[in-house]
Order: C-alpha cells, then sequence, then structure tokens
C-alpha cells in the first residue's frame, strides 16, 4: 500500500499523543489573579497596553467604544503574564458583565470559572435551557 491509507491506528494514536504532550509541555500557563476584587481597571477612557500584552497591531482601546472594553478584556485575559496585568487592566464589575459573552479558549474559561464559581454560575444561567 501506499500512501497515509497504510497506516495502523495505533500509529495515529501515537503520533496524536505526541502531539497532544507536546502542547501541554509548552503550553502558556493561565494567569488568574487571587481574587476578582483586586481588578480595578479602567472602565472607560483610552487604554494602552505594554507591548507584552499586545504584541501586533494598534495597542489602544478606546473603552468608550462599543466593543472595545471587550477586545481589551479578552487580550489581557489571553496574555497576561502575571496577576498584576490583569489587576491593572480588568475591572471586577465590568468582568462579571461582560463574562457570558467574551470569546475565550476553553482551558483559560476553565481555570477562571474553576477559581472563580460565580463567574460560571452567572454564564449558565443565562444559557437557553
Amino acid at each position: 500500500m501506499t500512501g497515509r491509507s497504510d497506516t495502523l491506528p495505533w500509529e495515529v494514536e501515537a503520533v496524536a499523543g505526541a502531539a497532544s504532550r507536546a502542547r501541554a509541555r509548552y503550553a502558556k500557563p493561565v494567569v488568574v489573579p487571587d481574587g476578582l476584587e483586586l481588578l480595578a481597571g479602567p472602565t472607560s477612557g483610552v487604554v494602552a497596553l505594554p507591548r507584552h500584552l499586545k504584541w501586533s497591531g494598534s495597542a489602544g482601546y478606546d473603552l468608550d467604544e462599543p466593543g472595545r472594553i471587550m477586545d481589551l478584556y479578552r487580550t489581557v485575559i489571553n496574555e497576561a503574564a502575571t496577576p498584576d496585568d490583569l489587576h491593572r487592566y480588568l475591572n471586577e464589575a465590568a468582568l462579571k458583565s461582560l463574562w457570558e459573552t467574551i470569546w475565550l479558549p476553553a482551558p483559560v474559561r476553565t481555570a477562571w470559572e474553576h477559581r472563580f464559581p460565580e463567574l460560571a454560575t452567572a454564564r449558565t444561567s443565562t444559557e437557553p435551557a
């Protein structure tokens, strides 16, 4: 046989397992604050993120424009290197009101909702039955 059709199932599983282990080994850690009350960032005005948070494109976010605060929150949550990044740029009340609509990778959302069950509760209480 030629091509991929001669690959045995155990070979596929071995390759998939190795790829999964490699992703886990090099995965960026998820940073979560110690408490939501520590999130004291702005909710209006223009915010310029440092390069370690927004490394390409415009680093400025006008939080008074619809949608930009959500873009900022998604970027900061995904790229934070320390809890201080979260404390400086996120706001507790704004995060709670935006949580259910912010697109986040599953491992990130899971880490936050595990630490703060009230975020998961708020999200599931608004989902249709």
